[in-house]
């Protein structure tokens, strides 16, 4: 038998370190994540998978004050999901801090309290806008999944150049598979149509077809069934904010030091929202000395 020649050695030696760089460089395949671990994960684009998130950073519903339409709709939209009835993907919109991103984790829990204990969890599923181009992977996984998922996307919006709207539009209802039946899709924005206005005008100015352009932006927000908007509040809707938190971790301040004081607060901050009553509660919990869990 002939021995091997040094020249071919040491090209299945190089052939071997080669096969060995591309193993280690492509990433392992990604584990089937057991959904029922938890009621609410984090897609990851690399490697693919869902990260269980074992406590939801929310506060209960009924602190949400001055959205009560935008809550009834959502609560009820929700509900019928869960009830493997109809329902509508959401845009939550509008001005900044009303509560939009807590709503959506607010009515989550909300609904899966009021669930028998014999019926299966509704699942949040929270995806990053800088994901949102794998959209389509993470509808893949879980559309063989036996839960129905709301999938979470906060302070969605496009810029510039970013075309991965397109991938967002087939994903909720275009293509040939559509959205699974399972799945709701959910997103916030400070935008109703999600897409500046500059960028509709400059589509509308450079198109040869300038209506057909600018009608390809608008129909992003079509895919959303429901529209929520979320307004400024007034003084006095800022005002039950703020005294809904106190009732809540029994914070002992009275009424009237309570009222000067948060407004003063507001003030000095140039707005009236859900965001900024909550911030002004944990301020005056700390200089009260007192926890934000009622202790």
């Amino acid at each position: 038998m002939t021995e091997p020649s040094p020249e071919f050695e040491s090209l299945t030696q190089r052939l071997d370190r080669l096969i060995s760089l591309v193993e280690r460089a492509v990433p392992p395949a990604p584990t089937p994540t057991d959904m029922s671990s938890a009621d609410a994960f984090v897609w990851h684009p690399l490697p693919k998978g869902l990260v269980a998130v074992p406590q939801v950073n929310r506060i209960p519903l009924q602190l949400l004050q001055g959205v009560d339409q935008c809550k009834s709709e959502l609560l009820e939209n929700t509900k019928r999901f869960s009830n493997d009835l109809p329902a509508n993907n959401a845009l939550l919109w509008g001005a900044r801090g009303m509560g939009k991103s807590s709503l959506v984790k607010a009515v989550h829990a909300e609904v899966n309290a009021s669930l028998p204990h014999t019926v299966t969890p509704l699942k949040l599923v929270e995806i990053h806008r800088e994901d949102i181009s794998t959209l389509p992977d993470l509808l893949t996984t879980l559309r063989a999944s036996p839960y129905r998922t709301i999938i979470f996307c906060d302070d969605l919006s496009f810029d510039g150049d970013d075309a991965s709207y397109k991938s967002l539009k087939a994903a909720l209802e275009g293509g040939i598979e559509g959205r699974p039946e399972n799945v709701l899709f959910y997103a916030t924005s400070n935008r109703r149509h999600l897409l500046p206005r500059d960028m509709m005008e400059n589509e509308r100015s450079t198109a040869i077809h300038p209506g057909e352009a600018v009608e390809e932006k608008v129909s992003l927000s079509d895919r959303f069934g429901l529209w929520l908007g979320f307004y400024k509040c007034s003084q006095d809707e800022y005002l039950a904010m703020v005294q809904a938190y106190v009732a809540e971790f029994s914070l002992n301040v009275s009424e009237e030091t309570l009222r000067q004081q948060a407004l003063e607060w507001s003030a000095t901050r140039g707005a009236r929202s859900g965001r900024v009553a909550w911030q002004f509660i944990q301020d005056l919990a700390g200089r009260l000395g007192q926890r934000l869990d009622g202790n």
